[in-house]
């Protein structure tokens, strides 16, 4: 596979719409230790930019005709992200103002998370693992195809 210096190098990348991606971009690097890529701005403005978590990746992108932030109350997805400690984590995002939803609490499926909300309503979970359980151990199955 070729390699673009352009594009990040995980395999699925969400793109995130924001009001303001430039306010975005440093409150997930402070809040959730993200850390700038690349950006692009236009007139000034940020109208994209990428952000990288170990082997993962995010794109912000500006609102515009058809992207919006979500609407108050609206979860229309999250973002999971494994960290390495959910609890110190959570206690960064909580210093830098996120929107806890739900605190740091163990899985059945052998996770610890906690889940936030970022400044433009955004949904993040935030996850460690803890245990190898079993899918059929909490009531699942290994899909076959």
């Amino acid at each position: 596979m070729a390699v673009n210096q352009s594009a990040p190098a995980a395999t699925v990348v969400p793109v995130l719409v924001y009001a303001d991606p430039a306010k975005a971009v440093e409150w997930l690097c402070e809040a959730f230790g993200f850390v700038e890529r690349l950006r692009v701005e236009h007139g000034g403005a940020v109208v994209h930019a990428q952000l990288i978590v170990a082997d993962g990746a995010i794109m912000l992108g500006r609102q515009g005709a058809e992207f919006r932030p979500p609407r108050g109350g609206e979860v229309p997805q999250y973002v999971h992200v494994t960290v390495e400690d959910v609890d110190r984590h959570f206690e960064r995002a909580t210093a830098a103002g996120a929107r806890i939803v739900n605190p740091p609490h163990d899985m059945p499926f052998g996770e610890r998370q906690y889940s936030a909300e970022d400044p433009e309503g955004h949904r993040w979970v935030f996850s460690q693992h803890v245990a190898d359980v079993p899918p059929e151990q909490w009531g699942a199955k290994l899909a076959t195809r």
